[in-house]
């Protein structure tokens, strides 16, 4: 799931970058490796959209995940929610256009906040997308510290770049495996034997 909303996101901000007449320059690629010095490299004149943390929701870790249907039910395993840390880095050929692109992006976000199914639009078709159905998550400008800021960019690789970090919440994440079935309880017998 993390691979369908990072690429349907990268689809979405490229799709208004062509609408307000600029290049469409967003590619789902590791910002780290912008100094790879391939003379084909998809970071050569871009935008990197990477992926920089994950972290587990904890305040609905502890919801249970169960379906009632009739006189059965079946658990499985709570559904994890994620929230996902993405910088948007400019590697363009000029600093001004890079500035440009980073704009946009901040307009495109400032928007749009909220992506479901139903205000998105993706190829449905796409053998990439074929696991994604139903879906919902927010995305929020993050604005780390200095600190924090020079800690990312020196984990990867020290060259800063013109950037907005975002947060992206609540990517629900399960697997569609029952851990055990049982019967629904509607009543207790009124003789129950104490002994």
């Amino acid at each position: 799931m993390i691979f369908e909303v990072l690429h349907i996101l990268t689809k979405q901000v490229n799709d208004y970058l062509e609408a307000e007449g600029m290049q469409t320059p967003v590619v789902l690629d590791n910002i780290a490796f912008v100094d790879s010095h391939e003379p084909n490299s998809p970071l050569k004149d871009a935008v990197a959209l990477s992926l920089i943390n994950i972290e587990e929701e904890v305040t609905l870790k502890n919801h249970f995940n169960r379906q009632v249907s009739n006189d059965s039910v079946t658990y499985k395993n709570p559904i994890i929610y994620l929230n996902l840390y993405l910088l948007f880095a400019a590697n363009r050929d000029t600093y001004t256009i890079s500035l440009r692109n980073i704009s946009k992006i901040s307009e495109f976000f400032q928007g749009k906040k909220v992506f479901t199914q139903n205000n998105t639009t993706y190829n449905r078709n796409d053998i990439d997308l074929s696991g994604i159905s139903n879906f919902k998550f927010t995305v929020e400008l993050y604005t780390p510290t200095f600190e924090e800021m020079n800690f990312v960019w020196s984990t990867l690789g020290g060259k800063q770049l013109p950037s907005l970090l975002y947060k992206l919440s609540l990517v629900e994440i399960e697997r569609d495996v029952t851990s055990k079935k049982g019967v629904v309880i509607t009543g207790l017998p009124r003789n129950i034997n104490r002994n």
